[in-house]
């Protein structure tokens, strides 16, 4: 199965639209999109929507997200993967490794697994 992202509030709107004109194909929503969670949603409630939707979460979050990911594990959930941002990379760097990612994997690779981009 193809993967599918989610995109967190934080990052720049335009990161979407990036990757989107690299690969037109690729199932990307932001937090906030229409069939999304809405802007807010607290962590804890994102990961059972990853969980739920089976996407991979692209995010900058390194402060509350880990925490909130031990106690989703615990509790005996799952993640479709995640992946941070690096903050020395750009829009376009992030973007190119989001379809690289889509492009070379599969969504089932990624269950429980985390990583950073750019690599």
């Amino acid at each position: 199965m193809k993967i599918r992202f989610l995109l967190d509030e934080n990052l720049p709107p335009k990161l979407k639209s990036a990757v989107l004109k690299l690969q037109p194909e690729i199932d990307i929503l932001r937090v906030g999109d229409s069939n999304a969670p809405p802007f807010g949603t607290l962590d804890p409630e994102i990961l059972l929507y990853l969980e739920s939707s089976k996407r991979l979460l692209v995010t900058d979050n390194r402060k509350s997200i880990p925490g909130h990911l031990e106690e989703h594990w615990a509790a005996g959930g799952q993640i479709w993967g995640l992946v941070w941002v690096r903050p020395s990379g750009s829009i376009g760097r992030w973007a190119e490794t989001i379809n690289f990612i889509w492009e070379t994997t599969e969504s089932e690779e990624w269950i429980d697994k985390l990583d950073w981009i750019p690599y």
